[in-house]
């Protein structure tokens, strides 16, 4: 399994930068893909084995936020673990023996005001992401609804993904987002935003 580039680009040395740094990646994913089983042994196997704090946000629409926290080796860990999961889902039978490793694709959620940087002068940044990794990598114009943050789709094998993911992090470590971001909730329509939790009707909202 990839473990992090010890040289990160990210202020101080190298290990420190390691130990000191919280990473929050938010993915937007099908529900499915991280319950596996009947009481979500994927999603818990992926918490032990990669040490990192894993949430899913609630609500009856199929897509859901999952929101993972940690040390940047930790979450990268647990990326990996999403990917190969991803790959073997995909894969023939659902047995992760796959003849020409379907790519796989991952859709992260970052705030608009990270996605500048990300792109880079004239799209030179996002290009030498794409051409050192081999993944494809495409920030949406448009921002998710309701909110300021975009999806970034990163799409290949999982080897690519992870170092693509991981250059992704260098980036918006070192470009923190400008102003309030309002975070993207899926499926929450722009009537149960405005309206309070005990105004809200037709909709059950949990916290």
């Amino acid at each position: 399994m990839a473990s992090p580039d010890r040289a990160s680009g990210v202020g101080g040395s190298p290990e420190e930068t390691e130990l000191s740094i919280t990473l929050t990646l938010r993915m937007l994913m099908h529900g499915k893909v991280m319950a596996g089983g009947s009481k979500g042994e994927t999603v818990k196997r992926i918490r032990e084995q990669s040490s990192a704090r894993i949430t899913i946000s609630e609500g009856s629409c199929p897509e859901r936020i999952t929101t993972i926290t940690g040390s940047t080796d930790a979450v990268f860990r647990a990326v990996s673990m999403i990917a190969f999961k991803l790959e073997e889902d995909l894969g023939a039978g659902g047995d992760g023996v796959s003849a020409g490793r379907a790519p796989v694709t991952l859709r992260l959620v970052i705030p608009a005001s990270q996605c500048g940087s990300l792109i880079g002068k004239a799209g030179a940044k996002i290009r030498e992401i794409r051409e050192s990794t081999g993944a494809q990598v495409q920030v949406a114009g448009d921002l998710l609804p309701n909110s300021t943050e975009r999806a970034v789709t990163v799409s290949g094998v999982p080897d690519t993904i992870i170092q693509c993911v991981r250059q992704i992090c260098a980036v918006i470590l070192e470009s923190p987002p400008k102003g309030a971001t309002i975070p993207y909730h899926p499926g929450l329509s722009l009537g149960t935003i405005l309206l309070s939790g005990n105004q809200v009707r037709g909709h059950s909202i949990s916290e």
